[in-house]
């Protein structure tokens, strides 16, 4: 059926309220795990929004993970470098990323330049190939929790969730998510606060433009054109020959009102700051205000309804942090749905999902806000540019949840990684075959992976193997143990990236982060924090 990923095995059901990529990262990580997904948008258009220009390393590394990667690199482009104008003269050139290079342990040092909306297209292709599409014209406008929800102890034992549409038909999963937006109709209706600050002053104009004459503007830079009176930034859109990314300061009324965005304003501001004789804006779509709103939710989750991306944090989009953190949202919460909804593990689960990600909401609030004014600063002079926001934080590959109560040590190696932290990747090589292969490729889909550094650790790995089997989806691997014996962890990479030198146990998160360090004999402990998740 339209919009339900219906295949065999399925279990349980999750309704997902928007479809951009928060809602599909999410539609597309459940499907994957077997589980039911309905995901619907109200409009009645596929949207088309550019604003967000591109997934950060994080976000590439959850897209490789979720199996689009290769699609993602073929769609986009390199970041570019930055051209910085003043009275419509070029000052200087920048490139952010110049300094960076990929790691063994980081392979991806930049995010990808292109279209949220090339992005979305390749997500719902990946969402198809598990069944399910999205529905379109269909809005929520109420919903209800039915059964036991929310009766005793335990506010998921039993109970479903059922929501209204504005046509007057019913949906009725087991949990639903608000991926809807910082307009969030879920949100509202969860009664969560929404607070923060709007800056009415921080204003731009954002959308998508097609020019005619441009064939002498460089589609290898990100044009930026600043002046005491306002700015104006062209950058080219990957896989397109005249479409670009328009930004600029709004046009006002003399009475200081700010005036509606329009192609003819674009051409004026463009006429003004970059003075480019011949150059036309033929077509202008989706132009919309951009005004710098703070804002985050109180909570993520309410009984069987949570909360994922804009729809519980705005924030500058200085940085590029937005859909970014979205995406990783998702990511956090689809395996927690999962596990619950195929008994691996207790509803409790759900509550590190907040407990995860609401210090993180507020990270991003505070960096993407810093990182704005960094960017207001540089501007003011010669040569200074958008790269002013761009820093190694904002990669997100530092982000983790050393707090969290699913982040554990009982022994193991005592380095700088830590349980909580994103787990490095490491090349290394199959034993026996010499096969290249990485790390990445041990934790790729829907499981927990267990780690098992040297000789020491091959009984625990055998021991969870056998006793997992038909409960949680744990992948074991052992590495440098022997020949013939999972990998060579042939450079040290592996051993280097987790601080590991002797013989050691690490269990990795079906998110690709630290869960526990422990000793190479502890099966017991592995067992014992699989089987108490959310219990």
């Amino acid at each position: 059926m339209t919009g339900r990923a219906d295949v065999a095995g399925t279990t349980g059901s999750v309704l997902i309220v928007g479809a951009g990529p928060t809602g599909l990262t999410l539609a597309c990580d459940l499907a994957r795990r077997g589980v039911g997904v309905r995901i619907v948008e109200k409009s009645p258009q596929l949207p088309r929004s550019s604003r967000a220009k591109g997934p950060n390393p994080r976000s590439l590394e959850v897209l490789e993970d979720l199996g689009v990667l290769e699609r993602v690199l073929a769609a986009g482009s390199t970041p570019l470098v930055m051209r910085k104008y003043r009275d419509a003269v070029a000052v200087a050139d920048a490139d952010p990323y110049a300094a960076q290079r990929p790691t063994p342990a980081a392979p991806y040092d930049r995010g990808w330049l292109m279209a949220q909306w090339r992005l979305e297209e390749i997500l719902r292709e990946r969402l198809a190939e598990f069944g399910a599409t999205v529905e379109l014209d269909t809005e929520i406008t109420s919903y209800e929790h039915r059964g036991h929800a929310g009766d005793g102890p335990d506010p998921d034992s039993g109970g479903r969730i059922v929501a209204r549409t504005a046509r007057g038909t019913y949906i009725e999963a087991d949990y639903l998510v608000g991926c809807d937006g910082g307009h969030s109709t879920v949100r509202k209706l969860m009664g969560a606060t929404f607070e923060g600050t709007t800056h009415a002053e921080q204003v731009m104009v954002n959308g998508d433009v097609e020019l005619s004459g441009a064939e002498g503007l460089s589609r290898d830079h990100w044009h930026q054109w600043f002046d005491e009176d306002g700015a104006v930034m062209l950058c080219p859109i990957p896989g397109t020959e005249r479409s670009w990314w328009y930004q600029a300061g709004p046009e006002r009324a003399p009475d200081g009102t700010l005036l509606p965005p329009s192609r003819e304003g674009c051409q004026r501001t463009l006429d003004r700051h970059a003075r480019l004789d011949g150059v036309r804006v033929s077509d202008a779509a989706l132009l919309s205000t951009y005004r710098v709103n703070v804002r985050m939710v109180d909570r993520y989750r309410e009984g069987r309804a949570l909360l994922a991306g804009d729809a519980a944090h705005v924030h500058p989009i200085a940085g590029g942090l937005g859909m970014n953190t979205g995406i990783q949202d998702a990511f956090n919460l689809g395996w927690k749905l999962a596990a619950v909804l195929t008994g691996q593990a207790g509803a409790a689960l759900l509550d590190t999902y907040e407990e995860e990600r609401l210090p993180v909401a507020a990270w991003t609030l505070d960096t993407s806000s810093k990182r704005l004014g960094d960017v207001l600063a540089a501007i003011r002079e010669p040569g200074g540019g958008l790269d002013a926001g761009i820093t190694e934080e904002t990669t997100a590959l530092g982000l983790g949840y050393r707090w969290s109560s699913l982040s554990r040590r009982t022994g193991g190696p005592d380095t700088g990684l830590r349980p909580g932290d994103r787990a490095p990747d490491a090349p290394c090589h199959a034993t026996g075959t010499g096969t290249p292969t990485r790390l990445f490729d041990v934790f790729a889909g829907p499981h927990f992976t267990l780690l098992g550094f040297g000789a020491g650790a091959t009984g625990a790995l055998a021991a969870v193997a056998a006793r997992t089997a038909g409960g949680v989806a744990v992948r074991t691997c052992a590495v440098d143990a022997g020949p013939g014996t999972g990998l060579a962890d042939t450079g040290g990479h592996a051993r280097a990236a987790y601080g590991v030198k002797g013989d050691a146990l690490v269990l990795v998160r079906p998110d690709n982060h630290v869960a526990l360090f422990t000793t190479a004999d502890d099966s017991a402990g592995v067992l014992d924090y699989l089987r108490g998740l959310g219990r």
